[in-house]
Parts: structure tokens; C-alpha cells; sequence
């Protein structure tokens, strides 16, 4: 049996930056990953936008630590050289009825320190985009994008210098507690059973979390939230976008519509849409695009760029957002929870806007697991 400080269970974006938080706090960390790199699922799967804050509820920890963390995460791209793009979006109201929304929006910006985030006219809006339509918009300067790759990978290179140990291809099958910390058994590629035994234990693996800790002995069951997966595609635009700016629709119900995003390279692609999954078997999940999602993707688009070509959408890519609240309902908050245990910190519904306060996502673990103090720099 080998004994470490830290456990970190999970190596996409929050994992990688939780670890490097820990081991840069001095702490001896392992990460296990049951996938053979980092970010395969969750992290590698998104529109890979850093968002500014707008929608949160106020003094939720989605609003606090977004806008905390976009802070964070321009100032470590710039230090780091890592691929980014503050190109501003364009939050659109398409008709006379969605203005309210508009409003709600712009308030609830404001509420959240988006001070920046400015109301536009349809003729303002146009000056900034041509080829858009839209009765009424919301500015937002301080949204950007980013190769969450390389970012992902700069994590990585942090937290291995600060002396982290990341065991790939291993996955988590029970763990109890049990000297005095968390006794968890792991299973390699191989199928060699290694025993861990960590005075602390983070748990980061996003669609798994609470499977995992459902999988701890020792842990309040009650108190493990139910898991809820909501998979969502992303079209490509085959033609070049007539955009500088990232474009939102008015939000939907569980997501924030379909919307256009831009990679590095000008490249524009659309999505996600939702699609509620039965199947709770995470590994058996289809990431395949269904190209006849296309149809209803040009009737939510053409609202706003009514001019998109014909035949120009083609499939690419889609993710499962983690989710703990079920459709039909308000977007549960991030959770931070220890189901009563002095060694366990579990990080669940780390979904939208995680990939952009994922630093300050792993400065408020850390800080919780008393590594870091409560106020502090990120």
C-alpha cells in the first residue's frame, strides 16, 4: 500500500488546476485519470469560450468564481503565451418580445461586477457585425476564447513541477476510510489492484463524481447529489463566418442556446443544443453528432444570420455537460461537498462556466481543504 498527501481523481481542466494549486501549496499529490491522457471527455468537448460572468445568479459561486477566474485565466495565458482572443460577444435579442430578457439580463451583468457589459441598438450591433440581425444587443467586451488544449497542458506541466504524479489509464473501483484518511483501491490498464491510502482525497472527474464517491465507504450517501447528463453537438460552418464576435442567442432552458463561436483560426462553429441522456452508463456514452440534428440548427441560427448558406453545416463534435439538477429545472450551483468526512472533497456539477474559473475553482477547493487561507491572491 502506498501512502500520499493528496489524491486527485480526475485530470481534466479542474483536476489539472486543483493539483497544481495543491502541489504549489506545498502538498505531495497523485492524480489518477481513468482515460490514457488528459481532458478526453468533459474538458476537450466544449465551445472553449472564457466566459465574463453575465448569467449567474449574484453571490452564487458560478457568478464569483467565473468572473474571479476569467481574471485569472487572461493574466496566466498572457504569462504563460498560451493561445487566447478577448474578441467581445454579442448577447442578441431577435424580436420585440425577447427585450425584457435583454434587460434581465444587463442587470444581473451588472450584479455580478460585469460593469463592462454595455445594451447596443440593432444599428450599433450592425456597425459591429454586419451580417447579424437582431432587434437589440448586449456588448460584452470581456468574453474571449481559448485553446483549452494548451492551457490544459501548461496545468500539467505546473503541477508535475511542483513534483505531481499523474497515473493514467487507472480508474477508482471502491475506497474506504481507513487510517486515519481514505483508503482507495485502483485498477490499472493492466488490471493490477494498487492500493492508495491519502489523508485527502478531491474529487474532479466531472460525469463520474458522484459515482465515485458513491463508491467511498464512510461518506453521508444522502448527501451525494444524483447525476444528470445533458449531451450537447456542435456543428462546423463549411464557409467563412462573416463574424469577429462571438454571437448568443437569448439563453434556453439548461443551456445557453445555440450560439457562434470562434476557434484561434477564425474557424466558426454552432451549438450545443440539448439533449437529455436515459443511459446513465458514463462510458458507454455515444459522442457521435447526429447529422440530422443540422435541420433544427438553421431555424435557431437563421434568427440571427439569416443569410447562413444553405448545405454549409457539417457535423463535428458534441459533449455531456455534468450536470446535478434535472431538466425542466434551474441550473444547480458548483457543489462543494464532504459528506461529513474530514478527508474528502468532492467538486460536482462543473459544468458552464468551469473551463474559465477553473483556477479559482482550485484556489476555493484548496482553500476549503484549508491549504490555502480564505482570502487570498488567485
Amino acid at each position: 500500500m502506498d501512502s500520499i498527501d493528496c489524491i486527485v481523481i480526475g485530470a481534466g481542466v479542474v483536476g489539472l488546476a486543483v493539483a497544481r494549486a495543491l502541489a504549489q501549496a506545498g502538498r505531495e499529490v497523485a492524480v489518477v485519470e481513468s482515460q490514457k491522457a488528459i481532458g478526453m471527455e468533459t474538458s476537450s468537448r466544449n465551445s472553449e469560450v472564457i466566459h465574463a460572468g453575465l448569467y449567474y445568479p449574484t453571490g452564487s459561486l458560478k457568478a464569483r468564481l467565473c468572473v474571479q477566474g476569467r481574471d485569472a485565466l487572461y493574466a496566466y495565458c498572457m504569462e504563460r503565451g498560451i493561445g487566447h482572443r478577448r474578441c467581445g460577444k454579442l448577447v442578441v435579442a431577435t424580436s420585440p418580445e425577447q427585450l425584457g430578457k435583454l434587460n434581465a439580463i444587463l442587470t444581473q451583468a451588472h450584479a455580478n461586477g460585469c460593469s463592462e457589459v454595455t445594451a447596443i441598438s440593432a444599428e450599433a450591433a450592425r456597425n459591429l457585425e454586419p451580417a447579424l440581425s437582431c432587434v437589440a444587443a448586449l456588448h460584452s467586451p470581456n468574453t474571449g476564447i481559448i485553446d483549452s488544449h494548451a492551457y490544459m497542458l501548461s496545468l500539467q506541466a505546473d503541477a508535475e513541477s511542483a513534483g505531481t504524479a499523474i497515473a493514467f489509464d487507472s480508474r477508482i473501483s471502491r475506497g474506504r476510510h481507513a487510517h486515519g484518511g481514505i483508503l482507495l483501491e485502483v485498477i490499472s490498464g493492466d488490471g493490477d489492484l494498487i492500493e492508495l491510502q491519502a489523508d485527502t482525497v478531491v474529487n474532479c472527474s466531472g460525469l463520474w463524481a458522484p459515482r465515485i464517491a458513491a463508491m467511498i465507504d464512510g461518506l453521508d450517501a444522502a448527501t451525494i447529489p444524483t447525476a444528470y447528463f445533458a449531451k450537447g453537438s456542435y456543428f462546423a460552418l463549411g464557409c467563412k463566418a462573416p463574424f469577429s464576435h462571438l454571437i448568443y442567442p437569448i439563453p434556453e432552458a439548461g443551456g445557453l442556446g445555440v450560439h457562434l463561436t470562434l476557434d484561434l483560426g477564425g474557424q466558426a462553429r454552432f451549438g450545443p443544443d440539448i439533449q437529455w441522456l436515459d443511459d446513465t452508463d458514463i462510458a458507454a456514452i455515444d459522442y457521435r453528432v447526429d447529422p440530422s440534428h443540422a435541420a433544427a440548427f438553421y431555424g435557431e441560427i437563421r434568427a440571427y444570420w439569416p443569410d447562413l448558406p444553405d448545405g454549409s453545416l457539417q457535423p463535428a463534435y458534441a459533449g455531456v455537460r455534468p450536470k446535478i439538477s434535472p431538466p425542466d429545472t434551474p441550473a444547480a450551483d458548483f457543489l462543494f461537498a464532504s459528506h461529513g468526512s474530514p478527508h474528502y472533497l468532492g467538486l460536482y456539477g462543473i459544468e458552464s462556466p468551469g473551463l474559465t474559473a477553473s483556477l479559482a475553482i482550485a484556489d476555493h477547493a484548496a482553500s476549503l481543504l484549508g491549504i490555502l487561507p480564505d482570502k487570498h491572491r488567485i
